[in-house]
């Protein structure tokens, strides 16, 4: 499923993953804090870029619709990434649509040309930065670009899982990777920071 050039931070330990969570199925519930402990710190990077310091509430709500539907999930380690973070996604625009903010639906870019998956040095430069600093560079993307790179390099999903979490072509979502961490590795050779007002939440993007 052309997986050549995927980001490679979650699979590392998607085997121990998948066995974790079919353990918890069975009502193992050390097994349940194994998988929460693997797929907790990349879900909390996602939300953090969608809701900002609202992150560990709404992660908090995501985990308890997670272990109420647990037996209904089917699938290896990298599914159960994708599903708990489509839990994750629904429960920030819930949030985001309380707080009356509403993400903008973007239309742009979902039948742009198929572009390559990002480049391993755009990837190597977000990687080099600092938690808290990449995720004020990635709020400051317009939304689709910042929630393809935050799925596919914090959370550690291919372009087929980021595609399904949010519900557009496979093509569209490698676009805008590759577009996101392009933007941000320029920021980042520029050595002066982004230019915008300040951090955002993706609600706000340009």
């Amino acid at each position: 499923m052309g997986q050549g050039a995927e980001p490679r931070r979650g699979h590392a330990h998607d085997g121990e993953l998948g066995t974790a969570v079919a353990r918890a199925q069975e009502g193992d519930e050390v097994a349940f804090a194994v998988a929460y402990r693997l797929v907790q710190p990349g879900l909390l990077g996602y939300l953090r870029g969608i809701v900002g310091d609202d992150a560990e509430d709404v992660a908090s709500d995501a985990w308890l619709e997670i272990s109420r539907d647990l037996g209904r999930f089917k699938g290896d380690g990298a599914g159960f990434r994708g599903w708990s973070a489509t839990i994750a996604r629904h429960r920030a625009l819930d949030h985001l649509r309380r707080q009356r903010v509403r993400p903008r639906a973007t239309a742009t870019e979902q039948d742009v040309l198929d572009l390559p998956g990002p480049h391993s040095t755009h990837e190597q430069a977000l990687e080099s930065i600092s938690t808290e600093y990449a995720l004020e560079l990635v709020r400051a993307l317009p939304r689709d670009q910042a929630e393809a790179v935050l799925l596919r390099v914090v959370v550690g999903l291919d372009g087929p899982a980021a595609a399904r979490v949010l519900g557009k072509r496979p093509g569209a979502v490698r676009t805008a990777a590759y577009r996101g961490l392009k933007r941000l590795a320029v920021q980042l050779g520029a050595e002066s920071g982004v230019t915008d007002d300040g951090p955002r939440t993706l609600g706000e993007s340009k």
